[in-house]
């Protein structure tokens, strides 16, 4: 027996939402039951698909709301497996993994020599390394659980945070991430999940450095490095020169000698390349915690880089559309592959982004726009991405 619904009982649904023009029955090629083109004629497109979506729910039926051509389009098509459910066990372990990862990079990065007796190291490792983990997790966490939240609130099937070890790293973590099992609902709602966790984060972010920086200590780098002795500095984004102003009252790091280089052209070229080296000159030697902020605001960036499915590729395709996104996309990768030539990593960033950048999340209903607090939550993030973003976010310097 065909338990395929009666389509007149999808029309009495759809009638009272929308004026139908045409409509095309699907066939074995087609990826929907039933194609209906016009106009809706509800006043609030979010509260029809809604009304809509309720409707055919029991029928196993799903609607989506497509624009073609200025044209509004309803497809109806067979709902989705319900998702299975996450297993919190999973989620715990690989917490706890990173956890144990993250505290011995952050012990490493700061210990020299370690005692020979195991226990005494153990205990030396969590002493030294607990300041930066709790400061770089509290980051990641508030960052992931920002999208959980946004994500439950609009009732999208959304996974626990996935953290991600990484021994003997810089940082311990490949940082941590969420699944969304099923499409978001409409614009709004994508933008909400996509804009909750860097903002959270970066906010974190501000606390922990402003922390670490009161922690902190200046100091002078050296003049001259001996043969195997090197160092590292912290790349400057907007928002952690700024910081490093209000807590020292200086733009650092300071140079020993402009020599002849006007300073504001000194620093325009400093900011952008990392040279030349400010041997001699004064900076700030970062607290564990500064550095765990300084973590979280390199985090925040990567994440908003506008292509695929970043969370800056999400605001920039609800805000600008589908196709301007995939307008930029081949400068992003370009630019990233440029910056490469200052900062290694950028290559493996503009590799990725070559490979998944073009996909992008396509909302059940994508007739209803966004509103203009979301608008201002897109640009926000924006902003934020230009004011953590660093051309090069680490120097090594070595004898």
């Amino acid at each position: 027996m065909d338990s395929t619904p009666d389509y007149t009982v999808w029309d009495t649904f759809i009638r009272r939402i929308f004026a139908i023009e045409d409509f095309t029955i699907g066939s074995a090629k087609e990826p929907y039951l039933m194609r209906y083109r016009g106009r809706l004629i509800a006043p609030d497109s979010a509260q029809a698909y809604d009304q809509l979506a309720a409707s055919l729910q029991p029928m196993g039926l799903t609607p989506l709301f497509r624009v073609e051509d200025g044209q509004h389009i309803i497809l109806i098509i067979k709902s989705a497996p319900e998702p299975k459910s996450n297993r919190p066990l999973i989620n715990l372990v690989m917490f706890i993994l990173t956890l144990i990862s993250v505290i011995a990079s952050g012990a490493l990065t700061n210990i020299e020599t370690l005692p020979s007796d195991p226990i005494q190291a153990v205990l030396l490792i969590l002493n030294t390394g607990w300041p930066f983990a709790v400061s770089f997790l509290a980051i990641l966490a508030t960052h992931e659980f920002g999208h959980y939240l946004a994500g439950r609130a609009h009732g999208s099937k959304v996974t626990l945070p996935f953290f991600i070890p990484m021994p003997f790293t810089a940082f311990g973590t490949m940082g941590a991430f969420i699944s969304m099992k099923d499409a978001p609902k409409n614009k709004r709602s994508l933008m909400d999940i996509a804009v909750a966790g860097p903002i959270a984060g970066y906010i974190v972010s501000l606390v922990v450095i402003m922390i670490g920086l009161s922690l902190s200590q200046l100091d002078r780098i050296p003049t001259i490095l001996t043969a195997g002795q090197g160092f590292q500095i912290e790349g400057n984004s907007i928002t952690y020169l700024l910081l490093k102003y209000l807590r020292f009252g200086q733009v650092l790091p300071q140079p020993l000698s402009y020599g002849e280089t006007e300073p504001w052209l000194y620093w325009i070229k400093y900011f952008f390349t990392a040279h030349p080296f400010p041997l001699g000159g004064l900076d700030v030697m970062i607290h564990p915690v500064a550095w765990a902020g300084w973590a979280g605001l390199l985090i925040t960036s990567l994440n908003l880089i506008p292509a695929g499915q970043l969370d800056g590729g999400h605001v920039f395709y609800l805000l600008f559309g589908k196709k301007k996104a995939a307008q930029l996309l081949p400068f992003i990768i370009a630019a990233l592959a440029g910056l490469g030539f200052l900062w290694s990593g950028w290559w493996l960033w503009a590799g990725i982004i070559f490979l998944f950048g073009r996909a992008y999340a396509e909302p059940k209903d994508q007739i209803t726009e966004l509103d203009p607090l979301r608008k201002f939550l897109g640009i926000i993030t924006l902003i934020i991405f230009l004011v953590t973003f660093s051309t090069v976010p680490i120097t090594l310097i070595s004898g």
